[in-house]
């Protein structure tokens, strides 16, 4: 990557840490004094890396590691201990466990979804067909989404998320559902996202498709990076693991 080449994301020093409790605490404890045991979790604890514009980016590491919660991060989604992260834009989150609205259609949470991204009305009317056709959900589509498995939630969120093609796209195991034709149109639309210059920030378990698209991997182990590199020398190292 050229040394003048623009970056989409800068993350330097980056902390995330949280308290968890065991259990709600009950209003007649809390009137005791007595509060459920809590730990406290360092879920990101220093990490430095840049994203280059039309870069994809894997990150691999064993469950708790850090993945999901750098991804948040990058969004804003949960707040900074220390350190910063700068984006170019406002990055798209797509997550297995993204929040929709239950009480809706399918049909209208695209809509909704497309105006969000900032189309007008008429604009959102003209692309929710195409959006429809690609989820592949048929009839359910006209069905509320509290009706949906986990695996149509998902194809749905891709849907609309990447109807777009946004500037920079962060994807959390969101590609590990869904039959394998879905699974290979989302790889071809991934393709034509990156060949518009889109920028990729890609977490899943599934090696093979962090090798199909990817040009670079960070590993994470325990909330710190244990290795940054091509995807090849950076794979093998942890498959040896």
């Amino acid at each position: 990557m050229s040394a003048t080449a623009k970056l989409a994301i800068s993350c330097t020093d980056v902390e995330v840490h949280y308290t968890v409790r065991a259990h709600r605490p009950l209003i007649r404890d809390m009137l005791r004094g007595q509060r459920p045991a809590a730990q406290y979790i360092e879920a990101v604890r220093g990490v430095t890396f840049d994203v280059h514009v039309g870069e994809s980016v894997g990150v691999v590491g064993p469950n708790g590691s850090g993945k999901t919660t750098l991804l948040q991060a990058t969004t804003g989604l949960v707040p900074l201990t220390g350190g910063t992260c700068r984006v170019r834009s406002i990055p798209t989150f797509l997550g297995v466990s993204a929040v929709l609205r239950n009480q809706m259609t399918g049909r209208r949470n695209i809509q909704i979804g497309l105006l969000a991204q900032g189309l007008r009305q008429q604009q959102a009317d003209e692309m929710a067909d195409g959006v429809i056709d690609f989820t592949g959900l048929g009839d359910f589509i006209d069905m509320r989404m509290e009706t949906y498995s986990s695996g149509m939630r998902a194809r749905l969120h891709f849907a609309i998320a990447t109807a777009l093609s946004p500037e920079i796209l962060l994807i959390d195991e969101a590609l590990a559902v869904g039959d394998r034709s879905f699974r290979e149109k989302s790889a071809q639309r991934l393709d034509e996202h990156r060949a518009a210059a889109g920028t990729v920030l890609l977490v899943s378990h599934n090696l093979a498709e962090i090798r199909r698209s990817c040009s670079r991997v960070i590993w994470l182990e325990d909330g710190l990076i244990v290795h940054d590199g091509p995807t090849d020398e950076v794979l093998e190292a942890y498959e040896a693991s």
